[in-house]
This record gives C-alpha cells, structure tokens and sequence, in this order.
C-alpha cells in the first residue's frame, strides 16, 4: 500500500515537472518568436525608409543630351531646349551668383561648360521657395536665376543634364548639385573660373563682337579666347 503511494507521488511530480518544462519551452517559444517578429518587422522599417530616401533622392528623371563644348558665338542662339544645357554660347561667360531678373541664355550656358549648376525658377514661384532656392546657390559655381516660359516650377540644368521639378523642396536638387557640380566626366572646362565674366541680365543687350584694333582696357570681363580659323 505505501509502495503504491509513493509510486504514484512520483508519478505525480513526474507529470508536474513534465509540464514545467513544456511551460518554459512555451515560454522560450513565445518569446523568441516575438524577438523575431520585432527583428523582422525592425529590418522592415529601416528597409522601407533606406528605399523611401533612395527613392526621393533619384535621379533617374534626369534627361540627358550630348552638346560638345568650346562653340562661341557672338550672337543670339536659337536653343532647342529651355533652359539650355549645352550648345553654343557666347565668348563672355556669366559670373555665378544669384540674380532676381533672367540672364541670357548664351551666358548662362558658358557657365555650364565651366561646370557650373543653374537653377531656374518659375516667376510667381512663392518668396519662401526662393529664398531656399537662395540658399542653396550661395555656393561656388551656381547659378540661380528667374526664366521666363519655364516648363516646372524649378529646373535645375549643368552640362547636358536637367531635371524638372514641382517644389523648391524636392530633395533631388540637392542631389543633382552634389553629383553633377564640377563633374570631372561631365564639365567640358573643369577648372575654368565662373568669376571675372559678366553680369549681364537679360533686359540688357549681349556685348558686341570686339573690333581687331580693340585693345583690352583695365575693368575689361574676361572671355575665352576667340578660336583661331583652323581651330574653329
């Protein structure tokens, strides 16, 4: 009889120890199974923003074109696209800075062969969306001006490359200034000044061809050197 109740005592912690450990299994379970679905839905997340970031960032939209440099001219150029990205342009080339009325386009596009980015805005674009604009041509070799018939509230041009963009915020106009500004792939005239040229806006006549017996006078904008026959 005792025999038989002890066994039945072991039996019995035996049964409760039992469920013990498939409690603490449960338990293991349970919760690596929540660390998991935390990790899962962690790497997600970060997944999800990294791709939203790249994807606002993308340059994908930019078009592209395939003007060669060193073309000057003297006088008025029809250009296929506006703003221009490329093609002839005059001798004189625009100094970079920031201007509240347009520039000519044949200055404007100087500047893009010496690796400069013009960003270009519609008119009635809203004074804050300027004033960002203005920050971010307070830098070297950019161009900021207003430009009539724009095609998108902002457009931001270098040397065969434009982007059209709806906001002044759209995160890849920074990014097209990092990665087309001075490029050395890109930028026909690496290195050439975007200082010393004019300030020309477009209310104002292009300056006149120079007569040979001209000589240079003090205060004189400086020009890329007029190309000799065999050269042009």
């Amino acid at each position: 009889m005792a025999k038989g109740k002890a066994q039945a005592r072991r039996e019995h912690i035996e049964r409760m120890r039992a469920e013990q450990r498939s409690k603490e299994r449960r338990a293991a379970l349970l919760m690596w199974g929540v660390g998991g679905l935390v990790v899962v839905v962690l790497v997600g997340l970060v997944g999800f923003y990294v791709f939203k970031d790249r994807s606002a960032k993308s340059l994908d939209a930019v078009k592209t074109f395939d003007y060669k440099g060193s073309e000057h001219t003297w006088g008025k150029v029809d250009y296929k696209e506006n703003p221009p990205v490329g093609g002839q342009h005059n001798y004189y080339w625009q100094n970079c800075g920031i201007y509240d009325k347009p520039i000519h386009n044949e200055h404007g596009v100087h500047s893009l062969e010496h690796g400069a980015v013009w960003i270009t805005y519609q008119a009635g674009l809203p004074a804050a969306d300027v004033d960002h604009l203005k920050t971010l041509a307070s830098a070297d070799y950019m161009l900021l001006s207003p430009y009539p018939g724009l095609p998108a509230k902002v457009v931001v041009s270098s040397w065969n490359h434009q982007l059209d963009l709806s906001s002044a915020e759209d995160p890849r106009l920074a990014q097209f200034i990092k990665t087309y500004k001075q490029n050395p792939t890109y930028t026909p005239e690496l290195g050439a000044a975007c200082d010393q040229g004019v300030s020309t806006t477009a209310d104002q006549p292009l300056p006149p061809e120079p007569t040979p017996a001209a000589s240079p006078s003090a205060g004189t904008p400086a020009m890329d050197p007029t190309p000799s026959p065999a050269a042009s």
